[in-house]
Parts: structure tokens; C-alpha cells; sequence
């Protein structure tokens, strides 16, 4: 299973655009567009859960900087949440 971050998006792009897109690779899991808490717009970022590693492999392969929804988006490994440091 491989998480994958998508970013560039357009505000129009849905999460069901996203899951036919990868979907063409191989199974979805998810897919979720991160969205302003107050106004409930895309922030132009989603991620996409899918099954099979090699499958996602290849779906971040032939899908990073390709046009979608006349955006250019890129797309890559999900990498864990690094802890905010304090600033001093």
C-alpha cells in the first residue's frame, strides 16, 4: 500500500477526477483534496491511496508533470509529516 501526494491542482479538480485518473493504474483506495477549514476550498494539494506499491510506483511515474484540469501537477511518494519546530 503507498500513500501518494498531489499537488499543483486546480480548484475545479474533484476527488472523483483524481480517482478515475489513478484508478488507470491500478486499485484506489482514497482519495482526499485538503480543503480550507473556513471556506471549504481546495488548497490545490490532494492524496491518493493505493493498494499495490508497484502499481503506485508507476502511477507517479507516468502521471508527474502531466495536464490536468489545465494545471500542471506534480505527483510523488507521500513522505510522513515532519514534527514543526519552534522558532525562536
Amino acid at each position: 500500500m503507498m500513500n501518494i501526494y498531489v499537488s499543483n491542482l486546480s480548484f475545479h479538480t474533484s476527488e472523483e477526477d483524481l480517482n478515475e485518473l489513478f484508478s488507470q493504474f491500478g486499485q484506489v483506495i482514497s482519495t482526499k483534496i485538503i480543503k480550507d477549514n473556513f471556506s471549504g476550498r481546495s488548497k490545490g494539494f490532494a492524496f491518493v491511496e493505493m493498494t499495490n506499491t508497484t502499481e503506485a510506483e508507476n502511477a507517479i511515474t507516468q502521471l508527474n508533470q502531466t495536464v490536468l484540469n489545465q494545471r500542471t501537477i506534480n505527483v510523488k511518494e507521500s513522505k510522513p509529516r515532519e514534527e514543526n519546530r519552534k522558532r525562536f
